[in-house]
């Protein structure tokens, strides 16, 4: 019965360790955002300010309708 008292007990010290892990990224990015903004620096980190995920023109994103037959 120990045995299973330590293993949950280790259990929860991982647990507890990610989530403080996870924090301090989260800290480390934000302090990196405002550091960006105070300096007037792009937030992503390219040059432009555009994000890189979404295209410029939303007409590049949009899809050709289908015509029916």
């Amino acid at each position: 019965m120990a045995a299973k008292k330590k293993q949950q007990t280790h259990a929860k010290r991982a647990r507890e360790l990610a989530v403080k892990e996870r924090r301090e990224r989260k800290r480390a990015k934000k302090a990196e955002r405002a550091l960006a903004a105070e300096g007037g620096l792009p937030m992503n980190g390219d040059e432009s300010g555009a994000s890189p995920e979404l295209p410029e023109d939303e007409s590049e994103a949009a899809v050709a309708p289908v015509e029916a037959s």
